[in-house]
Formats: structure tokens, C-alpha cells, sequence
């Protein structure tokens, strides 16, 4: 039997030495790696003591205490490396001198006291090879305890964790239960004395535990594996993300992920990122990735950019967001959110066209009623002149006819050339009127967003309103008092054509407020402080409750299919946006409505 147990003994520091071997060889390795290497030197210590004693044993027949304590520097330490292990395997980084420095402290202790044993007998009274024979010391208890108690709880914490990550009848938990258990178990019966083998059978059933533990970490890429739990909750994310270590490795991605980028990008775990993206927009452009990611570990914060990808035949447009995993300072990697914006982008851009195309629409209102007042205010001067040239033609006639008549004198001459420049002198006017409208509509028909930075005065400013309001007001049956309480040179900058449109609107409105009864309207210019304030007040039907607290924040009419409510909202944009001014109205039902706008100037010297 003691045969068999001396072939393990064999099979267990080989297989040690070749788990050793294996890890030292694998590149990239993590904190874990070490901690587990660390643990297998331990245990190539306890194994390879054991089977240089049961040699010696075999030729001398004597237990040298040298390897005795060889191999229990080994057996104190294992322990603790369990511990490690579980700990780091939760945790993945650990800061070794802050806290877990000090669960050597009981393990040295052990080994000094095993060393010294011969003078004080604290951890053998006598020691042998067989452990039925052995006769422990006092201090041995507590070693005992201590060691039991690292090893459990390396235990819990490999379990939990494998339980959490795999579920409990995978693979990996399968064998971290079975690697864990087994030496616990030959532990106490060896301790307890309850089987007779030999002391080297401890150190066997710990070589197959590491064997367990390593297949379960690094064969079946444990610590990439996410909860089953969570995988759950992040695979009916509509957004895409995936996680990378230190190196760029994807360590996980979700559902969402694979979906979006199937048959574009070859997403898969242990891929490197670069390698996933290498030659995109991703990767190349001075905003990427690799970039984000070094930038949010330096500064731990997330980092958020746009982009379009728009290579291997995907075209979709992505709020990327790279989020570093920072736990107590250690960098264990970063997750990489993906959020489709495709749709919005879409969306916005039908949002811009349609708005675009009710400001055309508010545009071409605005065109038919300029329209409706040039037809209306060229008609009486055309007709002057049509009257004018008849006159003149009359009088050309008649002019005509008395050539070589002896009865028409010099006298009368100059009465048909002083009735010629008296119709002339009243062309004069009609043609400054019309030159003045078709200024004033040639000014209007230039576009919206383009702005003049020359100065106008309030004299300029008022003569336009009235001249482009006329026709409307005589149509509506309307009357507009103006009062200018400033001096009428006063100069203002900005694009005048914008703000005519802007109290030709307000001014239409209120004409509207009357629903084509005859009504009055107050246009009142007057300085307050160094801004000059425009006041313009109706008595009509006044603005419901309901609309006030949104009219100008929001595109909202009392017009019903007559309305579009942009006037007033683009009006108060223009004249926030365009001139640094401020618009706000004051309002009763049945009473009437009141618009102030308060514009900065600069007077003329």
C-alpha cells in the first residue's frame, strides 16, 4: 500500500513541476499567474522534501529532521497560498503589502518553531514519518487551526466564485469543488489520525488540487467567464459593449455586440482590439479606441466620442464610451460601450428637413403677404403716373396741333410746357415711393440666416414697418398709432431686416387678434435706461392661460390650421440670438395683449 503511495508521491512532484513549467512559459500573465506559481513553489518544496526523506528513509532507515523541516517551510505556506488564490481570483489585482502581508506572520512563525523544535517541543513531542505515530506539541493547534482556516476559506472563495461565474455543474466548478475538497478532507483524516499512511500523503492530495485549480483557471479561461446572472441582464441590453483587458484582449462582449458587428468585424474573446478594428475609423483616425481607453485609465473617468463606421460594409453611427474598472486603484481593464445613434441621426436629420421646411412655409406667408402689399401700395402710384402720362400725352397732342397756328402765342407755349412740368413734378414722388418699397421688399427677400452688421437708425426701422404693414392694415380694417419718444436718429446695429420681420410679425398677430373687426394698435418707441424698448399693444381678444407659459419657448399658435407658432419663436430666437436683446408680452383674456422688446443702441454724436 505504502508503494502506491510512494508512486503518487512521484507522480505528484513531476506533475507540480510540469503545472510550474507550463504557467512560467504562458506570456501575459496576471497577478493571478504569479500568485499561483508562487503557490506551486510551495508545493514542489512540501512534495520534493517528502521524497528525498522517504529515499534517505529507504537507505539509512533514519528521518533526517533537515528535510522534516524542508518540507514543512511547504506545508506552512501552502495554506495561506490557497487563500491568495481564491482572494486574487475574486478580486483579479491585490495590493500585497497593504493588508495580506500580514497572513505570513502565523506561517513563519510556524517554520521558525518547527526549525527550533528540538529545544522547546512546541510543535512535535516526537515526530514520525507515519502519521499514527506522530505526537504533536502544543503550539501545533494553533498552527493547525490557522492553516485549516486559510484553507477553507480559500475554498469558499473559489467556490463562490465558480459558482457565480459558471453556474454549479459546469466545467470549471466542477473542478475547483473536486481540487478543493480533496485535500481538506485527507488533511483532517490525516490529522485526526482516523487513516494510517504516510505523512508524504497530504502533499499528494494537494498536487491534485493545484492540478484541478489550474485546468479549471487557465484551461478553461476562467477568469474571462462573466456571471451567468449578468450575462442574463447585459445580453437584453439594446446597447452593444464589450470588455478588454490591459493588453486589448476581449475578455467578454454581449448578444447585443455580436449581433451588430456580425459579418462586419471578427469579434471574439481573446482577440486582440486592435486586430478586431485594425484599419478603421476605430483604430486610424486621431480619435479612437486605443486612445479613449489610455485616456480614461489615466484619468480614470469614461470617456465619450461619436463616430461613423462606416467600413466592412456597416454604415451606422455609434456613441462609443470607454469606462476603465478601477478597484482600489489597480487598472483591471475597460468597458467599451457601443450606443447605436444611427436612428437619432436620422431622425434629427427629418427633424432639420421638416423644420427647414415650415420656416419656407413661414417664409413664403410672409412673401405673399409682402406680395399682397406691393400689389396694393404700386397701384395708386401707377396709376398717378398712367395718369400723369395721359395728361402729358394730351397735352403733347395739343401742343402738336398748334405748331404753325398764328393764333397760338408765345403765351400760350409756355402755359402747355408750365402744365407738362407740373404733371412731371407729380411723377417725382410716386417714383421715390416706389423706389422706396421695392428697398424695403429687396431688403425682406434676403435670407434669414444672413446677417448684416451695418447700422440703421429707429427713423429707418419705423418707416419700413409702416410702409411693408400698410396694405394689411387697411385690409384688416386696422389702425396703427405710432409714438417715437426718442430721437429718431438714434442708430442701432444689426441685421434691420431681421427685425422688421420681427415686428411685422408681432404687428400681424395682433392685427389678427381683432378676427377682422376694426381695431387699434399702439406702436410706441421709447428709451429705458441706455436700451431703447419697443412696445407694441393691441385690445383685442387677449392670449389663453393655457398657451402663455410656452409661446415663445415652444412652437405653439392660438391660430388653430391657420398657424404654425414659428413666428413668435423665431422672432424671440432672433431677437435673444441676433441682437443680445430681451422679448417678453404681458397679457389679459378680453383685454388685449402686450409685446415689449428691449434692444441695446448707440446715439449718434
Amino acid at each position: 500500500m505504502h508503494d502506491v503511495y510512494f508512486i503518487l508521491l512521484h507522480i505528484s512532484v513531476v506533475l507540480v513541476s510540469l503545472i510550474m513549467v507550463y504557467i512560467l512559459r504562458m506570456s501575459n500573465k496576471k497577478q493571478i499567474h504569479y500568485v499561483f506559481v508562487s503557490a506551486i513553489v510551495f508545493m514542489l518544496i512540501w512534495s520534493t522534501g517528502n521524497l528525498l526523506e522517504a529515499y534517505i528513509r529507504m537507505l539509512t532507515g533514519k528521518t533526517p529532521m533537515a528535510l522534516v523541516c524542508f518540507w514543512y517551510i511547504g506545508i506552512c505556506f501552502t495554506p495561506v497560498m490557497t487563500l491568495l488564490i481564491g482572494i486574487v481570483f475574486g478580486k483579479t489585482k491585490i495590493n500585497f503589502f497593504k493588508y495580506y502581508i500580514y497572513l505570513f506572520i502565523p506561517p513563519l512563525v510556524s517554520c521558525i518553531l518547527v526549525f527550533t523544535n528540538s529545544y522547546h517541543h512546541l510543535f512535535f513531542v516526537r515526530f514520525s514519518p507515519i502519521n499514527s505515530e506522530v505526537v504533536y506539541g502544543t503550539y501545533f493547534i494553533f498552527h493547525s487551526i490557522y492553516s485549516y482556516a486559510c484553507m477553507v476559506a480559500g475554498i469558499v472563495l473559489l467556490m463562490y466564485y465558480s459558482i457565480k461565474n459558471s453556474r454549479f455543474f459546469s466545467k470549471q466548478s466542477m473542478l475547483i469543488a473536486v481540487g478543493s475538497i480533496v485535500p481538506l478532507v485527507v488533511n483532517i483524516l490525516v490529522t485526526l489520525k482516523l487513516v494510517i499512511v504516510p505523512a508524504y500523503t497530504t502533499a499528494i492530495s494537494f498536487s491534485f488540487a493545484m492540478l484541478c485549480i489550474a485546468v479549471a483557471i487557465f484551461r478553461y479561461n476562467f477568469l474571462s467567464v462573466a456571471p451567468v446572472a449578468l450575462h442574463t441582464v447585459v445580453d437584453r441590453i439594446s446597447d452593444s459593449f464589450m470588455v478588454v483587458n490591459e493588453e486589448y484582449k476581449i475578455v467578454d462582449f454581449n448578444k447585443t455586440m455580436a449581433v451588430t458587428f456580425k459579418g462586419h468585424f471578427p469579434i471574439y474573446r481573446n482577440k486582440d482590439l486592435r486586430q478586431v478594428f485594425k484599419d478603421t475609423c476605430l483604430i486610424k483616425e486621431d480619435v479612437n479606441l486605443i486612445s479613449a481607453i489610455e485616456k480614461a485609465q489615466k484619468e480614470q473617468v469614461s470617456i465619450v466620442f461619436e463616430k461613423h463606421i462606416e467600413d466592412n460594409g456597416l454604415d451606422k453611427y455609434f456613441t462609443i464610451e470607454a469606462t476603465p474598472i478601477i478597484l482600489k486603484n489597480n487598472y483591471l481593464g475597460t468597458v467599451i460601450l457601443f450606443k447605436d445613434i444611427t436612428q437619432n441621426k436620422k431622425d434629427i436629420a427629418t427633424i432639420e428637413e421638416k423644420h427647414a421646411i415650415m420656416m419656407e412655409q413661414e417664409r413664403l406667408a410672409s412673401l405673399g403677404q409682402l406680395i399682397g402689399g406691393i400689389a396694393h401700395n404700386l397701384k395708386t402710384p401707377i396709376m398717378s403716373i398712367s395718369g400723369t402720362v395721359e395728361a402729358l400725352r394730351d397735352l403733347i397732342t395739343e401742343y402738336d396741333q398748334s405748331i404753325g397756328d398764328a393764333s397760338v402765342t408765345d403765351e400760350d407755349h409756355h402755359e402747355i410746357a408750365a402744365e407738362m412740368n407740373t404733371w412731371l413734378d407729380k411723377i417725382k414722388p410716386y417714383c421715390s415711393y416706389m423706389s422706396d418699397i421695392i428697398d424695403t421688399v429687396k431688403g425682406q427677400a434676403v435670407q434669414f440666416n444672413k446677417n448684416s452688421t451695418l447700422s440703421f437708425t429707429v427713423n429707418e426701422l419705423i418707416k419700413r414697418i409702416e410702409l411693408l404693414m400698410k396694405y394689411e392694415l387697411i385690409r384688416y380694417n386696422c389702425k396703427l398709432n405710432t409714438r417715437i419718444n426718442v430721437n429718431y436718429h438714434t442708430e442701432m446695429y444689426g441685421d434691420v431686416n431681421s427685425l422688421v420681420q420681427v415686428f411685422d410679425n408681432i404687428i400681424m398677430n395682433a392685427i389678427h387678434a381683432y378676427e377682422g373687426q376694426q381695431g387699434t394698435i399702439d406702436f410706441i418707441v421709447e428709451k429705458q435706461g441706455e436700451d431703447i424698448r419697443f412696445i407694441i399693444k393691441d385690445y383685442a381678444k387677449g392670449i389663453p392661460d393655457n398657451v402663455k407659459g410656452k409661446l415663445l419657448k415652444e412652437m405653439i399658435t392660438t391660430k388653430g390650421k391657420n398657424g404654425t407658432g414659428l413666428g413668435l419663436y423665431m422672432s424671440h430666437s432672433t431677437i435673444k440670438g441676433h441682437f443680445g436683446g430681451k422679448m417678453w408680452f404681458e397679457s389679459a383674456e378680453g383685454k388685449g395683449t402686450t409685446f415689449y422688446i428691449q434692444l441695446p443702441h448707440r446715439l449718434t454724436a
